[in-house]
C-alpha cells in the first residue's frame, strides 16, 4: 500500500510540474515603446520600475544584448534598452551624416524625456560606450551614473591609437569599415555582411536566431556610417586631439581582457579624467561582448554598485 501511495504521489507531482508553464524568456516580458528625435523614431524595450537605467548597444547588436542585466536589475530599477538608429526596430535614416554623434547623443536624451525623466544611469557597450561617454561630456546634467563596457575613455583610446602598435593593428577592421561598403565581399573580417555573418559572435543558438532576425531588419549602410562619421582619426603622425571634458560622475567600467579590438592599456589613467569615484572591473576570460561572456559578473556587480547609489 505504501508503494502504491508513493507512486500516486509521484504521478501527482510530475503532473503538477508538467502543468506549470516554462518560465518565459525576458523577450516576452518587456514592454516596447518609441521616442522621437527630430523625426527619427528610436525603439526601446523596458522592464521593471524604479530609478531609470538606459542601456545602449554597440556593433553589431540590438537591445537584446542586455537581457541578462535587464533580468538582474528589473526588481529595483526601470531598465530601458534601446535599438540605436539603423538597428532592428528603430528608424534607419538614409545618409551617412544622419549617424553623426550629435544625433546619437540626441537619441538617448529623447528616450529619457519620453519616459518623463530628467536624468538616468547611462550604460553603454562598444559604440554604445562611445555614445555614453559623449552623452556624459555634453549632457552631464542628465547623467546619474555612468557604466561603460569595453570602450576606453576617449583620452585613453586616442593615446593608444597614436602610440600603441598593437592597438593600431587591432583597429584595422575599423579602417576597412570606413573605406568600404556593405556590398564589399570582404567587408566583415574577410567575409560578406549579412544578417547571418553579423551574428557570428552570439554563442547562444536561440539568441542567435533573434539576432539574425533583428539584423535582417537593420540597415548595413547605417552600421558602417557610425565608423565613417565618428571613429577617431588618430594615428602616430596626426596631431593629438584635444582632451575630453573632465567628468564628475560615479563611473563603473567593465573590460573583457580577451578583446581583440580594444586594448586594455586604454584604461590607464581613466581615474585622472573623472573627479568622482571610478571603479574598473576586469573579466580575464571574456571577449569584447563582456555583458554576455561574463554575464553574472557584470550583472551582480551592476546590482550592488547601483543599489549603493540609490
Amino acid at each position: 500500500m505504501k508503494y502504491f501511495s508513493l507512486v500516486k504521489k509521484l504521478v501527482f507531482i510530475v503532473t503538477f510540474l508538467i502543468a506549470i508553464p516554462a518560465k518565459a524568456d525576458l523577450w516576452d516580458d518587456v514592454a516596447h515603446g518609441y521616442a522621437e528625435n527630430d523625426g527619427v523614431k528610436i525603439h526601446y524595450a523596458t522592464i521593471g520600475e524604479g530609478p531609470l537605467v538606459v542601456m545602449i548597444h554597440g556593433f553589431p547588436d540590438f537591445w537584446y544584448s542586455w537581457r541578462h542585466q535587464m533580468e538582474g536589475l528589473k526588481n529595483e530599477f526601470k531598465v530601458v534598452a534601446i535599438d540605436q538608429r539603423g538597428y532592428n526596430l528603430s528608424d534607419q535614416p538614409e545618409g551617412e551624416s544622419n549617424y553623426n554623434m550629435r544625433y546619437l547623443v540626441g537619441d538617448v536624451a529623447a528616450v529619457i524625456r519620453q519616459l518623463g525623466e530628467e536624468k538616468a544611469t547611462i550604460v553603454g557597450h562598444d559604440w554604445g560606450g562611445i555614445v555614453a561617454w559623449q552623452f556624459a561630456f555634453n549632457l552631464p546634467q542628465m547623467v546619474e551614473n555612468l557604466v561603460i563596457l569595453n570602450l576606453p575613455h576617449p583620452n585613453g583610446l586616442g593615446r593608444e591609437l597614436a602610440t600603441n602598435a598593437e592597438q593600431q593593428q587591432n583597429s584595422g577592421y575599423a579602417r576597412t569599415f570606413i573605406e568600404g561598403t556593405p556590398s564589399d565581399p570582404d567587408i566583415l573580417f574577410g567575409g560578406r555582411m549579412t544578417a547571418e555573418t553579423l551574428s557570428f559572435w552570439v554563442a547562444d543558438s536561440d539568441a542567435r536566431q533573434k539576432y539574425v532576425e533583428a539584423f535582417s531588419r537593420s540597415n548595413f549602410d547605417g552600421m558602417l556610417a557610425y565608423y565613417k562619421q565618428n571613429y577617431p582619426r588618430v594615428t602616430a603622425d596626426s596631431t593629438p586631439p584635444p582632451p575630453a571634458p573632465q567628468l564628475n560622475v560615479p563611473l563603473l567600467i567593465f573590460h573583457g581582457l580577451q578583446d581583440s579590438a580594444l586594448h586594455s592599456d586604454g584604461l590607464n589613467n581613466t581615474w585622472d579624467w573623472n573627479d568622482m569615484d571610478t571603479k574598473i572591473v576586469s573579466a580575464p576570460t571574456a571577449n569584447h561582448f563582456v555583458q554576455q561572456d561574463a554575464a553574472e559578473l557584470v550583472t551582480t556587480t551592476m546590482q550592488w554598485w547601483l543599489k549603493a547609489r540609490h
